[in-house]
């Protein structure tokens, strides 16, 4: 797992950087009156609010060091002024890197599993061949 939990997206008029720490998580179930693997579900089972998706795009751009009134203003523009299965996924993947972590770049984990099976599994199929 990489440690930064941060994701990189290409979002609305740009690409941005999204992170959701110890403080932007304490917020957002503070503005969000549920805890964050509350709304993952939510946004996953379809019984999101619309404050469940502003609040983690926005809290996320703010997590990923945007200023806190550019971010509401990115918010306003291409959130709350659009339908909002535009961003659906978008705060799915957020929250998701925020909870879970983002995997690591250099492919330590393949399909949810430790490295160290990958390499067992990788050795087995070699040598059979």
């Amino acid at each position: 797992m990489s440690r930064d939990a941060s994701i990189t997206l290409d979002w609305a008029d740009g690409t941005y950087v999204f992170r959701l720490a110890w403080a932007q998580l304490a917020e957002l179930q503070e503005k969000c009156d549920a805890g964050p693997f509350v709304i993952l579900d939510r946004l996953g089972n379809g019984a999101w609010r619309v404050e469940d998706i502003s609040n983690v795009i926005r809290l996320g751009l703010i997590g990923g060091k945007m200023e806190p009134v550019k971010a509401l203003k990115l918010v306003r523009t291409y959130v709350e002024s659009r339908p909002p299965m535009e961003n659906l996924m978008f705060a799915q993947a957020i929250l998701s890197v925020a909870v879970m972590g983002a995997p690591d770049e250099d492919g330590s984990k393949k399909n949810g599993s430790p490295k160290t099976e990958s390499a067992s599994t990788a050795s087995q199929t070699e040598s059979s061949d």
